[in-house]
């Protein structure tokens, strides 16, 4: 497994490709602005970049709402940011079966939902069960329950969950948001009523105070919390009153309403815009994302992306190097169809090599030749196709249009709302689809490529389905790094998977903001978050 842990930064976007740590930053987890005795009270002002219509963590995706959503919820596990490992949190002990078809935890005593009900070992079933009756409202937890036998509860405090086959991941799984636990009767309520808060009772440090939809989150300090997860700073409840969280959807906006004290703090600003929160009053701190790195995901039940030789033509077209220099120099290009974060991510970089020689022999073999504007054609049709995505990611998007066109390829740009561009996906009509996924775990390329879960390039099955289901399965390490490497690199050969840049997160705060950090994906967590008055 590699250990470096690359940062590629994009001009005018988000936190997707921020840019490397400024002042007290760098790449370990926590706060950069640790220092002082923590205060009770005080609202968090903190900037969003994009409402997804939804903060029940069981039904979205993203990264915004899923930080909203980790505030919410506890889970049954958690996942340490420093070197991978679970850890207790409701679950205060638990025992594998050598098969991975069993999961026996052992509840904390004393944890309640914030309407009173404790949460036991029924609560936990009827959690599972719900995710699955979600369907594809659960997004990615429908995937981590893949092969869902069903929960039983010898006591009130031990819950036994079970698999049809094998589920190595699942462990992993039970640290996440998107397993996170909400009440008995949330899981049952009308899906709509969970996603705007009013039917979204979790068991975390914060409750729901207000939902404005593309306006604000406001959450509220729940009184009586005492069972923060292994490695909080502190115990009982949270420190601040309040967090609010802003939907700012404009870059320039986020950085002036932070140099200007609207809000406190931000995980979207522009790279070239970090250097000024360098010490003058700032702090920040970066860690990569581990999962899925930004990819092109083609549509191969479509002709033009059923024909390998396409796909790896537009692979080998793409300069990474060049993105990871011009977007950020001195950084690294991503290497892998894992991020490099990723626990077991192999190193692939001889199958990512720019190549645009190659890319026009395959094109070539494949029947398309150059066109009078040098935009290829065969029989009449121009090689022409769009890629779908909702995040504001023009600029890495036009550079890599501008690669492609160099061996004659037209790459369209079609940016859609988070709700169309998930419509679309659900539909299949789609050329490309452009996105990352999240997640500390090496079963994410599951999630997305095989067959038995996403299946986003839509593609007939293959060895490599074998191979995630069989590392899906396997509890020895070494033996799932094995089939981890060997799906990796079935994926880059055959071009179902072309990664573009990795992506980090960047916190740009106050120097008053205290102890914001990060979990295990590199997503936020407040608990321990404080204001110095």
């Amino acid at each position: 497994m590699r250990t470096r842990t690359p940062l590629l930064a994009v001009p005018a976007l988000l936190a997707l490709f921020t840019a490397a740590a400024c002042g007290g930053g760098g790449d370990e987890p926590g706060s950069a602005a640790g220092d002082g005795t923590p205060v009770r009270g005080g609202d968090l002002r903190f900037a969003i970049s994009v409402d997804s219509g939804c903060i029940d963590p069981q039904q979205v995706g993203n990264n915004d709402a899923l930080n909203v959503g980790r505030q919410l919820v506890d889970s049954l596990t958690v996942q340490s940011p420093e070197d991978g490992s679970i850890q207790p949190w409701l679950a205060q002990s638990w025992e594998v079966s050598p098969d991975a078809t069993t999961f026996t935890f052992r509840l904390r005593p004393g944890a309640t939902f914030s309407d009173g009900t404790p949460v036991d070992a029924a609560a936990v079933k009827a959690n599972l069960d719900g995710i699955v009756a979600l369907g594809a409202k659960a997004s990615l937890g429908s995937t981590y329950l893949a092969g869902y036998a069903g929960t039983t509860t010898p006591d009130a405090q031990t819950a036994v969950v079970a698999f049809e086959r094998p589920s190595a991941q699942f462990l992993q799984a039970t640290s996440t948001m998107s397993l996170g636990l909400v009440s008995t009767s949330t899981t049952t309520a009308d899906p709509a009523a969970r996603c705007d808060g009013s039917a979204l009772v979790g068991s975390g440090p914060f409750t729901v105070g207000s939902y404005t939809k593309d306006s604000e989150v406001v959450l509220e300090r729940r009184t009586g919390y005492d069972w923060g997860p292994t490695g909080s700073k502190h115990t009982g409840e949270a420190y601040l009153d309040t967090i609010t969280y802003q939907v700012v959807p404009e870059s320039s906006v986020r950085t002036g309403s932070l140099v200007s004290q609207q809000i406190d703090a931000t995980a979207g600003i522009a790279s070239q815009d970090l250097p000024q929160f360098d010490g003058n009053g700032f702090w920040t701190q970066r860690r990569a994302n581990p999962g899925i790195p930004y990819n092109f995901f083609p549509n191969e039940s479509r002709p033009l992306f059923s024909d390998e030789r396409v796909r790896r033509a537009l692979s080998a077209a793409i300069d990474r190097e060049q993105l990871a220099a011009i977007l950020n120099p001195g950084d690294v290009a991503v290497t892998s169809a894992l991020s490099a974060s990723t626990p077991s991510a192999p190193d692939d970089a001889d199958l990512l090599a720019h190549d645009p020689d190659a890319a026009a022999q395959l094109l070539d073999e494949a029947g398309w030749v150059p066109g009078a504007d040098g935009i290829r054609t065969r029989d009449g049709q121009r090689l022409t196709f769009t890629v779908t995505f909702w995040q504001p990611v023009s600029a890495v998007l036009e550079l890599v249009q501008q690669q492609l066109r160099e061996v004659g390829v037209d790459l369209q740009l079609k940016q859609a709302t988070v709700a169309e561009t998930n419509a679309v996906q659900e539909s299949g009509d789609y050329d490309v689809l452009f996105y990352n996924l999240t997640r500390s775990d090496p079963d994410v390329l599951r999630t997305v490529f095989a067959q038995s879960a996403r299946n986003v390039t839509q593609r007939p099955r293959g060895p490599v389905d074998d191979a995630l289901d069989q590392q899906a399965a396997t509890l020895d390490a070494a033996q799932r790094s094995q089939l981890v490497a060997q799906a990796s690199q079935q994926l880059l050969q055959e071009a179902h998977s072309i990664p573009l840049v990795e992506l980090s997160t960047v916190i740009a705060a106050r120097e008053e903001v205290h102890d914001l950090q990060f979990e295990g994906s590199s997503r936020l967590w407040f608990y321990d978050a404080w204001i110095q008055a």
